[in-house]
């Protein structure tokens, strides 16, 4: 079955939270609260009670990062040092601990927001391609509600949307 994308202008914020409120109470079969997507020219706080928690995967590539920084700075002091074996050391050791934690930490750290800085620009997609059904309505005062759903379920949405005084419907296919 064939994918679509509808987005539905509201006037306001009110609307916008009945019909997805509509769609959370399984008014539209087949699509759930994670096919749902709400665009609008301002922050609201009630977005995420309406929309629920939904994951993030910022905080995994931040430990990987953080691993992956503890690791190859470790073992990049530790090959420098390694290269002058050749060299009297006096006693000391080849490579000395106490002064790669410090230096391990710092490329813990700066791997940590690096990555954390990328993993959040590629998950928050502002790379992408802009989605050609934005309307520029949303920038100044309307909101969006962005709904991916099987081609079957297309009449249910319109009715709910219609239902809570959708000003315009944009239709896609994916």
């Amino acid at each position: 079955m064939n994918k679509r994308r509808i987005l539905g202008l509201f006037g306001d914020f009110d609307a916008a939270f009945a019909a997805i409120n509509d769609i959370k109470a399984g008014n539209v079969p087949g699509v759930t609260l994670d096919d749902v997507e709400v665009l609008s020219p301002i922050e609201h706080p009630d977005i995420d009670e309406v929309l629920e928690h939904r994951k993030s995967h910022v905080p995994k590539f931040t430990l990987l990062g953080a691993l992956f920084g503890m690791i190859a700075g470790f073992l990049f002091l530790a090959s420098a040092q390694a290269n002058f074996l050749v060299q009297p050391q006096g006693g000391k050791p080849v490579i000395p601990l106490p002064s790669n934690i410090v230096l391990t930490y710092e490329m813990l750290i700066l791997s940590g927001v690096i990555f954390t800085i990328v993993s959040f620009m590629v998950t928050a997609r502002l790379f992408r391609k802009r989605n050609p059904l934005y309307s520029e309505m949303i920038t100044v005062d309307q909101v969006g509600v962005e709904i991916t759903l099987d081609e079957g379920n297309l009449a249910g949405l319109k009715e709910v949307f219609a239902k809570h005084g959708v000003l315009e419907v944009r239709e896609g296919t994916l």
